[in-house]
C-alpha cells in the first residue's frame, strides 16, 4: 500500500507519517525543504522520540520524499496511491490543491478505479471537505464525475502536541506520548485498509468539537495569558497555579457547552480536561508561548477555537466569564515577529475595538458577548494581567 503525505514538518513526520508506516504503508512525503527531501530520499527512514522519562525512540521506515514543485512527479505518485493525507496547516490547503487535482486527473485518465481516500489532518472542522472544495475547480466536469465515484474525502480530527524543535539530526522529531486520530467511517469506500491506531466513528462532530474546544482552546488560552504575564513557555504557564486554574476554567466552560450539545458524560469529560492539562504541563516538552499563540486573527475568527464555543455556550445560556477573558487576552497578543498579531493590532487601532469584534470575530454589537469581551479587554489592558492574576 502506498500513501502520499503532503507536509514533512514535525506533525507530518512525528505523527501521520509514523502511523502510516506502522500500518505497512510506503510513505512518500511531498515537501518544500530541499535538505529534508534529500535526506528522506537517501535514508528512507528517520527517528521519532517520545517525550517521556525513558525518551523511547522508534525508527520510521519505508519513506521517501519529492518536492511539491515537481508537479508531474507528484501527480504520478497520486495516480497510483492508495491514500493521500495532509498536515500543512489549513491556510495552506489551497497551495496543494492544484498538484492533487493533476494527480486525480492522471488517475482517472488511466482508469484507475481503486478507491482513493484523501484525508486532511489539520486543526480545522471539516478539513477534508475544505480541501475537496479547493481541488474540484481544477478538474473538468468529466473528471469530477468519475472522481465522485472512486475518490472520497473523509473528515478527521487529529491531536498530538509536537512543538518546534531542533536536533542534530534534522529528521528527528520529539512527540508527546498521547495521540488521537479520528476518522469519519461513513465516508470510507469499500476496500479501504484501516490505519492501525486510528479511531473510526459514525459521527465525527462530537470528537472534532471536543478536541478543538478543549485541546486547541485550552492550549491557545495558556499561550495568550502566558504572553501577557511575561512567560516564555507553556510549561512555565502551567506551573503557575493561578494561570493553570484560569485555563482549566475556560475548558470547563467549553466543556459545559459540549456536554449540553453532545451529551458527553460530565465526569468523563472532566477527566479528559485533567488529562489535557497534564499534557500541557509535560516536563519533557518545551513549547514556546509565541508558537502556540501565533496567527491570532485565525484563532479569533467566527468558526475557530474561541469565538465558536463562546457563541454556542451563550446560546445554551451558559456563563462564560473566563472564555470572554481568553478572547480579550488573544486580542492583546502583540508579538512583533507574528505578522497576524501586528495586523490585528493595526486593525484595532484604526477601526476600533467594537468594530474588530463585530467584523473580524463575527459577534454582533447587540450581542451580550460583544460587550463582555470589551469589558474584559479593558480590564486586562489596564492590569496587563499581573495584578489580575490575583
Amino acid at each position: 500500500m502506498k500513501a502520499v503525505h503532503f507536509g514533512a514538518g514535525n506533525i507530518g513526520r512525528g505523527f501521520i507519517g509514523h502511523m502510516l508506516s506502522a500500518s505497512d504503508y510506503d510513505v512518500c512525503f511531498v515537501a518544500r525543504n530541499p535538505m529534508k527531501i534529500s535526506m528522506l530520499q537517501q535514508r528512507q527512514e528517520y527517528p521519532i522520540t517520545l517525550a517521556n522519562k525513558q525518551q523511547d525512540t522508534t525508527i520510521v521506515n519505508n519513506v521517501t520524499a519529492i518536492n511539491v514543485s515537481e508537479q508531474h512527479r507528484v501527480a504520478e505518485e497520486i495516480a497510483s496511491a492508495d491514500l493521500i493525507t495532509t498536515a500543512v496547516g489549513v491556510s495552506a490547503l489551497g497551495d496543494i490543491a492544484e498538484p492533487i487535482a493533476k494527480g486525480i486527473y492522471l488517475r482517472m485518465k488511466a482508469n484507475n478505479h481503486n478507491p482513493l481516500h484523501i484525508i486532511a489532518c489539520e486543526n480545522a472542522i471539516g478539513g477534508s471537505t475544505r480541501l475537496k472544495k479547493r481541488i474540484y475547480p481544477f478538474l473538468d466536469e468529466r473528471t469530477r464525475a468519475k472522481a465522485e465515484r472512486y475518490i472520497s474525502f473523509p473528515n478527521a480530527a487529529v491531536d498530538r502536541i509536537v512543538p518546534a524543535q531542533n536536533h542534530e539530526d534534522p529528521l528527528q522529531v520529539t512527540v508527546e506520548p498521547f495521540y488521537e486520530w479520528v476518522v469519519h467511517r461513513p465516508a470510507l469506500l469499500d476496500g479501504f485498509k484501516e490505519i492501525h491506531g486510528v479511531h473510526y466513528v459514525d459521527s465525527l462532530e462530537p470528537y472534532i468539537e471536543r478536541k478543538m474546544f478543549t485541546v486547541n482552546t485550552g492550549h491557545c488560552v495558556a499561550a495568550y495569558l502566558g504572553h501577557i504575564a511575561g512567560f516564555k513557555t507553556i510549561r512555565q504557564v502551567m506551573s503557575n497555579s493561578t494561570l493553570r486554574a484560569k485555563v482549566r476554567h475556560v475548558m470547563e466552560e467549553t466543556g459545559a457547552m459540549l456536554i449540553r450539545k453532545h451529551g458527553f458524560d460530565s465526569e468523563k469529560h472532566q477527566k479528559y480536561i485533567e488529562t489535557i492539562l497534564g499534557r500541557f504541563a509535560n516536563p519533557n516538552l518545551t513549547d514556546q508561548v509565541t508558537r502556540v499563540a501565533r496567527s491570532p486573527l485565525r484563532k479569533l475568527s467566527p468558526h475557530d477555537r474561541l469565538v465558536r464555543p463562546a457563541m454556542q455556550a451563550s446560546e445554551f445560556g451558559i456563563a462564560i466569564p473566563h472564555l470572554t477573558s481568553a478572547m480579550a487576552a488573544a486580542m492583546l497578543f502583540d508579538d512583533r515577529r507574528d505578522e497576524e498579531a501586528m495586523k490585528m493590532q493595526h486593525i484595532i487601532r484604526e477601526d476600533g475595538l467594537s468594530a474588530f469584534i463585530h467584523e473580524r470575530m463575527g459577534i454582533p454589537e447587540e450581542h451580550a458577548v460583544h460587550q463582555q469581551v470589551i469589558t474584559r479587554y479593558e480590564e486586562l489592558q489596564g492590569s496587563k494581567l499581573k495584578t489580575a492574576l490575583t
